[in-house]
């Protein structure tokens, strides 16, 4: 894209810039900053700042950031509802009926804590003016705290393949693939076409891509384009965001499965790659089968000599699948033991999380945002560690990964004892893994925020 002496600014779609946050104290000043920084004509750019804070406190410094980018020249728009309904669906799609949005052909979302390179909208933009199919142009994310502790370079490691193999592929083959909620640029018309944000679950991202690929919009992944942004370094706040994404999907699953097939503008192998590939083997059936396997079938074999596990199975598929699951992050491939290790007790917390969604149960709603730290530790309210301290340890012991440690640990005993296969090379350590996570609440996973 580039000037043009006669018509100026003209030349440029008007672009609606959406920050939603939520009592982000350490990071709202990086997110509107970077918004506020992009290039584009201030003429035809708007930032929308949809903050859903319940401080008091971070509302005032949300608000008095964004009239101070406004004595600067730039056009922000500091919108606050008096309620949180749809969490943040709720806050995009009160966001989009705004009289302003009306003259906006595209709009980009950005998180809190992520921070785009001026050059964003100029990478982006232009993928939707050349191609009217595109419905969304999707960013690669950059983690700037990934070196921050051992779980973050676990992180990165399923995030990186998540990129590259999910993503990239997906959009090189013209498959489909889902938003990530942030780091994108939506065409404002897809996302009307689409039936716009709703807050049935807590993936409102997959939902509104779901829909859009339904009525046939297009999407395309530019890895050339990342965009920095932090991982949960904390183990709660990580516990939460895998409980979410896992439960999410599973539910929108349950909800769109009959969309899908009633559609009438996708061919009938479309629809059936859709939900098996997308859905059913990605996002119920691995987070199942990856426990009741490792966890439970494997370790329980050694108690029944007459059933036995071809080595195939307990050895050759899930090597392949690891070193595929590692090819993104080469950097981290000394890590990959951890990773395996760390991925097989999350499992059963994703698990839960699935069949949660998949039956509707439990905390298939809760959203519960994930708490960033501006990619450094800071010290804990003293509330919160008040709070903290009180706690009985044996309350903040995370006692179903106690007690499959200590099942492990059973079952490699005796296989050390008795058994001929050597599964306790695997079971020990996988054991061991069980019982750290299981005091991670404790501190021993993650990053420790001082009191």
């Amino acid at each position: 894209m580039g000037d043009d002496l006669e018509i100026g600014s003209m030349a440029y779609p008007t672009v609606l810039v959406q920050v939603p946050m939520f009592n982000e104290k350490q990071v709202y000043k990086l997110s509107i900053g970077s918004a506020c920084g992009l290039t584009w004509p201030s003429d035809r750019l708007i930032i929308q700042v949809l903050d859903d804070s319940t401080d008091p406190e971070i509302k005032e410094l949300v608000e008095l950031e964004c009239k101070q980018w406004m004595k600067k020249g730039m056009n922000v728009k500091y919108e606050i509802r008096d309620n949180r309904l749809g969490y943040k669906a709720g806050a995009l799609k009160e966001g989009m009926t705004k009289d302003y949005v009306q003259n906006c052909e595209y709009v980009a979302i950005f998180d809190a804590d992520f921070q785009p390179e001026s050059d964003f909208l100029m990478q982006t933009i232009p993928f939707l003016i050349h191609n009217t199919q595109l419905a969304l142009v999707q960013a690669r994310w950059r983690f700037v705290n990934s070196n921050e502790c051992l779980m973050t370079r676990v992180q990165e490691m399923s995030m990186d393949y998540h990129f590259k193999v999910e993503q990239e592929s997906g959009s090189t083959m013209h498959s489909f693939f889902g938003f990530n909620g942030t780091a994108g640029v939506w065409r404002i018309s897809a996302i009307e076409e689409a039936g716009g944000w709703k807050d049935r679950t807590t993936v409102e991202d997959m939902d509104l891509a779901v829909r859009a690929h339904l009525v046939g919009w297009k999407f395309v992944f530019v890895g050339s384009v990342q965009v920095k942004s932090e991982l949960p370094s904390t183990f709660k706040a990580y516990r939460s965001q895998q409980y979410r994404w896992a439960c999410g999907p599973a539910n929108l699953f349950r909800k769109i499965c009959f969309e899908i097939f009633k559609t009438k503008k996708l061919a009938m192998w479309r629809k059936l790659h859709l939900v098996y590939s997308f859905f059913v083997a990605r996002r119920v059936f691995s987070h199942i089968v990856t426990f009741a396997f490792y966890c439970i079938v494997i370790p329980t074999s050694i108690l029944v000599p007459e059933v036995t596990v071809p080595k195939l199975g307990v050895i050759y598929i899930p090597t392949t699948i690891t070193i595929l699951n590692s090819v993104g992050t080469p950097s981290s491939w000394h890590l990959i033991i951890f990773w395996i290790f760390f991925e097989n007790v999350m499992a059963m917390h994703r698990m839960r999380a699935t069949l949660s969604g998949i039956f509707e149960v439990g905390k298939v709603n809760e959203w519960i945002v994930t708490k960033k730290l501006g990619s450094s530790s800071k010290p804990a309210k003293p509330e919160e560690s008040e709070k903290k301290t009180r706690s009985s340890i044996i309350n903040r012991v995370l006692r179903a990964e106690l007690i499959m440690s200590t099942y492990l640990f059973i079952c490699a005993t005796i296989d050390f004892k008795y058994g001929k296969n050597h599964y306790y090379f695997y079971i020990y350590p996988q054991a061991v893994a069980f019982f750290i996570m299981a005091l991670g609440p404790l501190g021993l996973v993650g990053t420790v925020l001082p009191s």
